[in-house]
């Protein structure tokens, strides 16, 4: 998935790549270790991604362009 700024927070990557359909799920999600950013698992739903990043959720994986 392509980025057009600098980063952008793990919350708002979730809903962006609609893998949740709210802030609240993506916080649940996030909160239960469900998803996974360059491997290992994040509890941080501010978390700041950029591109090269790699996310996991649920066999969903995607790269930061």
């Amino acid at each position: 998935m392509k980025i057009e700024t600098e980063y952008i927070k793990l919350d708002s990557f979730l809903k962006a790549a609609n893998l949740v359909s709210s802030g609240g799920e993506a916080k649940i999600l996030i909160a239960d270790g469900m998803v996974r950013v360059n491997g290992e698992c994040e509890t941080r739903r501010g978390r700041k991604l950029y591109p090269g990043d790699k996310v996991e959720l649920e066999g969903n994986k995607f790269t930061l362009e």
